[in-house]
């Protein structure tokens, strides 16, 4: 019986030490769900500039320093200043507050923010996957509130869709 149970349990490790090596050895795939080719070493993110008709003025610095934290964080590429095999280049091309929920006395029950961003992705290992497109997220909060008390954790919030959105769009191939 004790014998069974050791069987058991060497089998168990040998069936997950094998999935961690077939997965994770071929440098395909990650845990993170991440599809990087293993040619790409570096990625650089250049620095975006705010174009926006109302200028936020620490968005450019926020956006840019959280999708070069997300490959840090989330990949095994070395961040580079300029020229990385991942290259991200992009502007913030609109910053705007919006009523979205209309009362019926015509007073506004909740109002929207929306950043829209437009972003250039080269892959200098595989040009296929270059793309350049524009997002767009948005944060909704309270009429209530005042708008200047609530505008960093609102960025915070849609700089972090953003750069989910980029991130997947460039790196992960589901």
């Amino acid at each position: 019986m004790r014998k069974l149970k050791i069987k058991k349990h060497l089998l168990f490790i040998f069936c997950n030490l094998s999935f961690v090596l077939l997965f994770s050895g071929c440098g395909l795939y990650s845990f993170t769900g991440t599809s990087i080719s293993p040619e790409v070493k570096t990625v650089s993110v250049q620095y975006f500039n705010n174009y926006a008709p109302i200028v936020q003025p620490t968005l450019s610095q926020l956006l840019t320093e959280t999708l070069k934290e997300r490959f840090q964080n989330q990949t095994r590429l070395t961040l580079v200043e300029r020229g990385g095999d991942l290259n991200f280049k992009g502007t913030i091309t609109g910053y705007s507050t919006s009523p979205a929920a209309i009362q019926s006395n015509e007073t506004a029950a909740l109002n929207q923010l929306t950043i829209t961003i437009t972003v250039k992705f080269t892959n200098s290992i595989d040009e296929k996957q270059n793309f350049e497109k524009t997002f767009t997220r948005f944060e909704q909060y309270s009429s209530k509130q005042n708008f200047s008390s609530v505008e960093a954790s609102i960025d915070k919030q849609i700089v972090d869709a953003l750069v989910d959105d980029i991130f997947n769009n460039s790196v992960i191939n589901w």
